[in-house]
């Protein structure tokens, strides 16, 4: 009996590993300028390996909910740098906003952030 025929590997990344990871900090800012741009999140706190890659993940909805929930990704490449590091990451949340605001999910538990019915470039309130 023949051998199946194994794909080389040859030029592709070696595997890697997701996961929720823990944050300290949430908040959303806008920019006092006029009209007033979406507003950012920025979500900071310590991470295990100083050589992975923090990552804001939105969640996909059919209906746009009360609050988006928006999850803290940790990515390890193939072999880790053991070492605390801070981090700090952000995503503008233009077309990510809840009927009341967004929900920041990690390991450590969530956090609702409160946005109130924004004006976004035309002067106008989102819903």
């Amino acid at each position: 009996m023949e051998e199946p025929d194994v794909p080389q590997s040859d030029g592709l990344s070696p595997a890697e590993s997701s996961y929720l990871i823990d944050f300290e900090r949430a908040d959303a800012v806008s920019l006092m300028i006029y009209p007033p741009p979406p507003p950012m999140l920025i979500v900071s706190g310590q991470k295990p390996f100083a050589n992975m890659e923090v990552t804001l993940n939105p969640l996909r909805f059919v209906q746009q909910p009360e609050y988006w929930g928006i999850e803290v990704i940790g990515t390890m490449p193939a072999t880790g740098q053991p070492a605390i590091v801070p981090y700090a990451v952000e995503l503008d949340l233009n077309g990510l906003l809840g009927t009341r605001g967004v929900e920041v999910i990690g390991a450590n538990g969530t956090e609702r952030i409160e946005i109130p019915a924004a004006t976004v470039g035309t002067g106008e309130p989102q819903n």
